[in-house]
């Protein structure tokens, strides 16, 4: 297995006169949870389809574990759960993914598998007769057959419930902990700025950003919110660090990370004059929309 275990160099794909990736170079590691967002057209859908080898690139390079997309080798390392999952409605769960096994020459415990996807009171009932949480489910077992060096996941909470939602990050957590890397194309922001490693950020067929949360942070340089609430005097609190009065009790100021800790310790010197502090850093939705603002200005330029 090499060091990137999937490998995403220089990459430039065209549909007709518009250019839908531009010079896209990602990498991602075993055991490695990257998030891959970017708005509708951005060009995810197009990188993805490019990586399985279903859509010719026109210069670059991509590589999984080594090989190139669509051979043999690759698809063998490769397991893809699409945000729309389409099964034989006729068949069982069981029967689905004995099928998948078999195909995949992998030995898998069925019920297990299912079990842990949270349809053991459903491996038996015909798929027609699933929802489609239910459905995403089962994609996400075949994902699991075997031990795949990559996981591409195109939007996997679509359709599942909040409790759902969890118990697939739990999976995907155990997906990494197998030495498998994972790309999650998504638009849940919040699910995934907890659940991952690092964050690959897409505008325009362009890479915009690819760090972790800290680094995107630092990179973006987004003012840090301080809210201190004052035991008696917001007023007195105030007049010493700046900031706006809220709600009469609470200051609320904003800082660049370079500042944090020195504006930490002007609040530390107010002493009992301070009841609590709540500090809150930029969220990745301001942090997406940042860079993805950002490369559209430089497109206006």
């Amino acid at each position: 297995m090499t060091a990137d275990v999937l490998n995403i160099s220089n990459v430039d794909k065209d549909r007709g006169k518009t250019r839908v990736l531009n010079d896209v170079s990602l990498m991602v590691q075993p055991g490695k949870r990257v998030a891959l967002l970017g708005h509708n057209g951005a060009g995810k859908s197009t990188l993805i389809k490019s990586i399985l080898g279903l859509t010719p690139i026109h210069s670059g390079a991509i590589t999984v574990d080594g090989a190139a997309p669509g051979t043999g080798a690759a698809r063998r390392a490769t397991a893809y759960l699409p945000e729309a999952v389409s099964f034989h409605p006729a068949l069982t769960g069981r029967e689905q993914l004995t099928l998948f096994a078999k195909l995949d020459g992998a030995k898998a415990d069925i019920a297990g598998l299912l079990k842990r996807v949270g349809l053991s009171d459903a491996l038996d009932r015909r798929i027609g007769t699933y929802s489609k949480g239910m459905r995403q489910r089962l994609g996400l077992a075949q994902v699991l057959l075997g031990k795949p060096a990559v996981a591409l996941l195109d939007e996997p909470t679509s359709g599942l419930d909040p409790i759902s939602r969890q118990d697939l990050y739990a999976i995907i957590d155990q997906l990494a902990g197998q030495g498998t890397a994972v790309l999650i194309a998504s638009h849940a922001l919040t699910e995934v700025e907890a659940r991952t490693d690092r964050i690959a950020i897409m505008s325009k067929g362009h890479l915009v950003a690819d760090d972790t949360l800290t680094g995107l942070s630092r990179r973006a340089g987004l003012p840090i919110r301080l809210r201190v609430r004052a035991t008696d005097n917001a007023d007195a609190i105030a007049a010493q660090i700046g900031g706006q009065r809220i709600n009469g009790a609470s200051v609320e100021l904003h800082c660049t990370p370079d500042d944090k800790m020195a504006q930490l310790r002007r609040i530390t010197d107010l002493g009992d004059a301070v009841a609590d502090l709540e500090i809150t850093p930029p969220k990745l939705e301001d942090l997406y929309r940042h860079f993805a603002a950002q490369d559209a200005s430089e497109d206006l330029s």
